[in-house]
């Protein structure tokens, strides 16, 4: 008897699926699915079909805000709070490592090595080992500056008493950079205009009006300057007021004011930001306004000359992260120091990582913010693929994007050996080569948007093949070859070009056609794209960093669109635009516009509530008695762009300002977006398609698009061929940096650079067109572009 029970499963081993019932954050719609532990999980769908509401917004937001319970309400008050997901049942949940696409700080004191821990390392093992001993690990931070104090402290603790104390702390920041690298100059031309004076409005910023109280009248009637005299005719004594003065109490019509001196002004209300996060006319100003060159002191490194000059074998803690990963894994196991093994074992390790991860090419002295989308998170990965962790859920944000197709089979076997060691992977993923070798694949779709949420198919990739769902029937497509490439009308030349690891490349890129830059990554494209051709005259470039935007920003906003939209329907009311916005007097007043009131509840999870007042339209109820066409401004932004085309296209409501931009919207394939949903919202692809229709707008004969295939299903690649198609037919050129195949195929001009990456890399290895590459067969670029065409 007590035979027989010891061969029945144990109880433990039975929770072997997570299952997920009536799942419905976002767009999905009751979903319920069982997802098999100790697997590979391909979620595959259209862009904005709900895989990443489902993966992320569900299944890892639960297991995260699950775990962040289990720490004291005092650990949880420093920890980012999470909403329980809206769903109805979550079982047989692991703790969740989310691997995601966000780009890495873009503080340009974030580098490669300090995200990955290396850095670290290699400080210790300098301070270790380095001649001349400079001091603690410290000593050879670029983000720590060297601190002397002395003074008397008094402890207040029994007996009272005054302890005469000195501190100091060895640091390895550039005194001159303050570990930046680099350091800026302002172009004061870009500033003001210094024929006029300060009541002729001599200022050139944007922003500063000549009536604005806070900026410019703060200098004109602080007392220090004559505002009527021109900015040149100023003696010494008022340009270091005007430019450097320190802050200064001062009174404006009765009114105390800080007056501050130009420069730093600037400093603090442009540059102290992040230039992402400026608004596009403000990134402009402080490109022009502003040079960086490097650091004359430091050459660039970030590190003070005593952390420059103690070396470990002739080479000093720059040198080392100066070099290619692949390089200094070789040299630091050429290391052999018994004192400091286990160091030199787990730094080793680290640094293979990278090497077979395929970020061989980076160094550690990378700026974080400079990597792509793709490349971040595999940087991401490298503290995961050493770990010891079994049972885990590893979740992942579309791992091959930005990865050559000969790149891709080492990323599967990556994710295959995660699953190996007995954790449960979730892949959010496109590409057919990834989705084929899971175990289980769970499509959603049918559409984007409102018309997607559900599940289509779930089982086997032979069930997916078979089934009749939108990524079944496009599993196995294959791009042929165009039998006919356009003539070129020009070419833009690049002469010499070495920017990163180029090697002097020169080429011509054909201008009035199709070109597609390919290469392994790391081989340079971006490097000749981005360094020599963007920024040129009549370029615009749309490239992959992430559009900000809060909660109150949506399509509308974004685009410009709601500028005709307001201006329409003030016309059709006589009444003024600001009342249109819910961002301006418009608003309600409970919820300020934003449509839902925000309770904070500290360390538990805010609560949002729909505004019981304008019942979540975000507008007064006397603006939504003004209509246009018989709708009124709520209904609007709640239309679908597909309808918004339709509506502002012809009858009462024809604005052919607003129709213009809904058009180029419906072009990128973003008809099913909704005007007024917030850009919080939106998936990666869907961002940057966003970008892409705001970009068409503006006058340039030059398209750059950087990877546009990131985050596009297979179904939707064919519509961005199309509108690709479209643009050159109206006399643009356009130029794609791209990996995927179906792209080259379609192709009138390829430039390939490689051969490999990094110091492998940089070289031009073909140019000419997809037939010639697939003919040649000689790059891995031509190999794998042959096997996809069946050629």
């Amino acid at each position: 008897m007590s035979r027989a029970r010891d061969t029945e499963p144990h109880i433990a081993d039975s929770h072997d699926l997570i299952r997920v019932h009536g799942a419905r954050v976002n767009n999905l719609k009751d979903v319920s699915i069982e997802i098999p532990k100790r697997r590979l999980t391909v979620f595959t769908g259209v862009s904005g079909s709900g895989k990443s509401s489902l993966v992320f917004n569900t299944i890892a937001a639960e297991s995260q805000r699950l775990i962040n319970e289990t720490y004291s309400a005092f650990v949880q008050g420093f920890m980012p709070t999470l909403a329980r997901p809206e769903v109805d049942v979550l079982e047989g949940l692991t703790t969740a490592i989310i691997v995601d696409q966000q780009r890495m700080g873009g503080d340009n004191r974030s580098t490669v090595g300090t995200a990955t821990d290396a850095n670290a390392m290699l400080r210790i093992l300098f301070s270790r080992l380095g001649t001349p001993h400079i001091g603690p690990p410290s000593a050879y931070s670029f983000n720590t500056a060297s601190v002397k104090a002395s003074g008397a402290i008094t402890v207040e603790r029994g007996n009272k008493k005054a302890v005469k104390a000195t501190f100091s702390r060895t640091g390895g920041m550039c005194t001159e950079c303050e570990g930046r690298g680099t350091v800026s100059d302002i172009d004061l031309t870009q500033l003001y205009d210094d024929s006029k004076s300060l009541a002729e409005g001599a200022f050139t910023i944007p922003g500063w009006k000549s009536d604005s109280f806070w900026t410019v009248r703060v200098y004109a009637e602080s007392g220090f300057l004559d505002p009527d005299k021109p900015i040149a005719k100023f003696t010494k004594k008022e340009m270091q007021d005007f430019l450097y003065r320190e802050p200064t109490k001062v009174k404006v019509e009765g009114v105390n004011l800080t007056y501050e001196g130009l420069i730093p002004k600037i400093q603090k209300s442009f540059l102290s930001k992040d230039k992402d996060s400026l608004q596009p006319h403000i990134r402009a100003f402080v490109e022009r306004a502003v040079t960086f060159t490097t650091c004359p002191a430091c050459e660039g490194t970030r590190l003070s000359e005593g952390a420059r000059s103690s070396k470990i074998a002739g080479i000093s803690i720059a040198d080392a992260c100066a070099m290619q990963t692949s390089d200094l894994a070789a040299w630091i196991a050429g290391l052999d120091e018994p004192s400091v093994a286990p160091l030199l074992t787990a730094l080793g390790q680290t640094l293979d990582s990278f090497v077979e991860i395929g970020l061989g090419y980076l160094a550690l002295d990378r700026p974080a913010g400079t990597l792509s989308g793709g490349e971040a998170q595999r940087v991401k990965m490298i503290r995961h693929l050493g770990s010891s962790l079994t049972d885990t859920t590893y979740v992942f944000d579309e791992p091959t994007a930005g990865l050559h197709p000969h790149d891709i089979q080492r990323m599967n076997n990556l994710l295959l050996r995660l699953r190996d060691k007995g954790n449960t992977v979730l892949v959010v993923e496109h590409k057919p080569e990834t989705i084929a070798v899971a175990d289980h694949v769970v499509d959603l779709g049918p559409g984007a948007g409102t018309g997607g949420g559900t599940v289509c198919f779930e089982g086997t990739i032979d069930g997916l093949r078979a089934s009749d769902t939108v990524t079944g029937r496009h599993f196995d497509d294959r791009s042929t070859l165009k039998a006919d490439t356009r003539k070129p009308t020009g070419a833009l030349e690049v002469r010499g070009a070495t920017a990163n690891n180029l090697r002097g490349v020169d080429v011509d890129i054909p201008l009035g056609v199709l070109t597609v830059v390919t290469g392994v990554a790391g081989s340079g494209k971006s490097s000749l794209i981005h360094g020599s051709v963007a920024g040129r005259d009549g370029v615009v470039t749309v490239d992959q960093s992430a559009i900000r935007g809060s909660r109150r920003s949506n399509p509308a906003t974004y685009t410009g669109l709601l500028d005709p939209i307001r201006k329409a329907f003030a016309k059709a009311n006589d009444v003024k635009p600001a009342l249109f916005s819910a961002n301006s007097e418009g608003a309600c007043p409970t919820c300020n516009g934003a449509g839902v009131v925000f309770t904070d509840l500290a360390m538990m999870a805010g609560v949002a509530t729909v505004c019981e007042e304008c019942e979540g339209k975000r507008f007064q109820a006397s603006v939504l008695e003004y209509r246009l066409g018989g709708r009124d401004i709520s209904e609007v932004l709640a239309m679908s762009v597909a309808e918004a085309e339709e509506f502002f296209g012809a009858g009462d409501a024809r604005t052919p300002a607003a129709h213009r931009v809904l058009e180029r919207l419906v072009d990128v394939g973003l008809g099913y977006l909704s005007l007024g949903q917030p850009l919080t919202t939106l998936s990666g692809g869907e961002r940057q398609r966003l970008k892409l229709a705001t970009h068409m707008g503006e006058k340039g004969g030059v398209y750059v698009l950087d990877e546009p295939t990131t985050g596009l299903h297979l179904a939707d690649v064919e519509q961005l061929l199309g509108l690709l198609d479209r643009l050159v037919d109206s006399g643009k050129s356009v130029i794609v940096i791209e990996h995927h195949q179906a792209v080259m195929a379609h192709a009138d001009w390829i430039i390939d650079l490689g051969p490999g990456a990094g110091h492998d890399g940089g070289t031009l290895v073909f140019e000419g067109t997809p037939a010639d590459l697939v003919a040649a067969r000689f790059t891995l670029t031509g190999e794998h572009l042959a096997q996809y065409v069946g050629a």
